[in-house]
């Protein structure tokens, strides 16, 4: 087995176990917290993160790891997990069945390995680098629509929503007129592998973590599509402003979002 073969099927029963406990929290009374105005953290989130944590420690003690919550860990090698043990913490709060677990693994700035596993509906998004992308074992590949008139997208908002002028708002405007039509669903991990298996058509973001991007970011590259920050350079893992798409409509995203920047 080779040592990529062994991370993606480490990282694959990381996400299911983690993901199958959250579920069975989903309809549970859950203890709360706020980071901020709106960002909110349960204790799911800090017990989904330490299973994770404990497999990887456990199988490859000599990695790194940086997640969300809590946990962050040196290692000695080049090799660093990067975890959002439940990304859509806000859904999962108020009961709404749309989160996920997400979970990459990044050699430097290189990210090799994505999986993303969404257990309310048993989805398990994987890509390795190099070799596409997939959902429950199927080969998927982005979408083909070749119009943004035609396109569905996807956005989210930033945490700071309320307070801050850079707030996602005017690029949401810009869209919801010249796309078919643009949904907010609380997952950036989730709307990223969404653009990878061709449900959504293009997705934007801004202020988004590492946790957040990394393994829906390779999804979307090894199903066939583009990735960029807003100005339409090359997407790394410090650039917090993301778009994502097939490719076939990303120049036009980029003049929309381009439209606020000279306004």
């Amino acid at each position: 087995m080779s040592d990529m073969v062994k991370y993606l099927e480490v990282a694959r029963q990381a996400a299911l176990k983690a993901g199958q406990y959250l579920l069975k929290g989903l309809t549970e009374k859950k203890t709360i917290d706020f980071k901020g105005q709106v960002d909110l953290v349960t204790a799911y989130d800090r017990k989904s993160e330490l299973m994770i944590f404990e497999e990887f420690n456990r199988a490859f003690p000599e990695h790194g790891f940086m997640a969300e919550e809590d946990i962050s860990k040196s290692g000695r090698s080049d090799y660093c997990w990067i975890v959002d043990p439940l990304d859509g913490t806000t859904n999962f709060a108020h009961g709404l069945p749309i989160f996920c677990v997400s979970i990459a693994l990044a050699r430097g700035q290189d990210i090799v390995i994505g999986v993303v596993f969404d257990p309310t509906r048993q989805e398990m998004f994987t890509a390795c680098k190099g070799e596409g992308a997939r959902l429950n074992d199927r080969r998927i590949m982005v979408s083909e629509t070749e119009e943004l008139d035609k396109s569905l997208l996807a956005t989210g908002f930033p945490y700071d929503v309320r307070t801050s002028p850079r707030n996602n708002l005017d690029h949401f405007s810009n869209f919801a007129v010249r796309a078919q039509a643009v949904r907010r669903c609380g997952s950036a991990a989730l709307d990223l592998c969404y653009v990878a298996c061709g449900r959504f058509d293009g997705f934007w973001e801004m202020k988004l973590k590492p946790w957040d991007l990394a393994a829906g970011a390779l999804m979307v590259k090894e199903a066939g599509g583009r990735i960029t920050n807003f100005s339409g350079a090359e997407f790394e893992l410090s650039s917090p402003d993301i778009v994502a798409s097939n490719g076939r409509i990303h120049k036009a995203m980029l003049e929309i979002i381009g439209i606020s920047f000279v306004k």
